[in-house]
C-alpha cells in the first residue's frame, strides 16, 4: 500500500508532475539557449546591412557597372579592329568610335564622372594607363577611381594610387 510521508508522492500521478515542476525550476536548455543566440545574431546581422550607406552602395554598383562597360567596349574594339573612346558628361558617358555616339545616362543623377583626357579603348592590346574618377556629386569625398595600367583589365579603387 502507498505511504504519504512528506516527499513522497501519495499517487502514480503525482510523480509526473513533480517532475515537469523540477524541470521547470531548473532552467534553460543548452538548444533553448542557442536558439536565442541565433536569433539574436542574425537581427544584429540585419540591422548592421541594414545601415550602410546607400549612397556609398549606389557608387560601387555604378563603379562596377563602369568597369562592365569599359571592358566591354575594349572587346569590341578589338574584335571589330575600330578603337573606341570613352568621355564623361555631366549627365552620364559616352562611347564612340569616330562616327557613331553610344550615350548612357547614370542610374543616380547625382553621379559625375572625371577623366583627364578621353579613355582610348583599342583595338590594340596595349592601350596605355587609364583612370576614371567617379564620385557622387553630395558627397565627392567618397570617390572610386576605375583604372587600368594598359595590360590588365580596369579595376575599381577607393584611391587614385596607381594600379600595381
Amino acid at each position: 500500500m502507498p505511504t504519504s510521508a512528506t516527499g513522497n508522492p501519495a499517487t502514480s500521478r503525482t510523480p509526473v508532475l513533480l517532475c515537469s515542476r523540477r524541470r521547470a525550476d531548473a532552467g534553460f536548455t543548452l538548444l533553448e539557449l542557442m536558439v536565442v543566440v541565433a536569433i539574436t545574431g542574425l537581427a544584429s546581422a540585419a540591422v548592421a546591412l541594414a545601415l550602410r550607406d546607400s549612397a556609398q552602395s549606389e557608387l560601387d554598383r555604378e563603379a562596377q557597372a563602369l568597369v562592365a562597360v569599359l571592358e566591354a567596349a575594349r572587346a569590341e574594339s578589338r574584335a571589330s579592329g575600330v578603337a573606341l573612346t570613352w568621355r564623361a558628361r555631366p549627365e552620364g558617358f559616352e562611347l564612340s568610335n569616330g562616327g557613331t555616339v553610344r550615350a548612357q545616362r547614370w542610374a543616380r543623377p547625382e553621379l559625375a564622372a572625371r577623366s583627364e583626357a578621353p579613355v582610348l579603348l583599342g583595338p590594340e592590346p596595349v592601350i596605355g594607363p587609364q583612370t576614371v574618377r567617379l564620385w557622387n556629386r553630395s558627397a565627392p569625398e567618397n570617390s572610386r577611381w576605375i583604372s587600368t595600367d594598359g595590360l590588365r583589365a580596369f579595376e575599381v579603387r577607393s584611391s587614385a594610387a596607381a594600379p600595381q
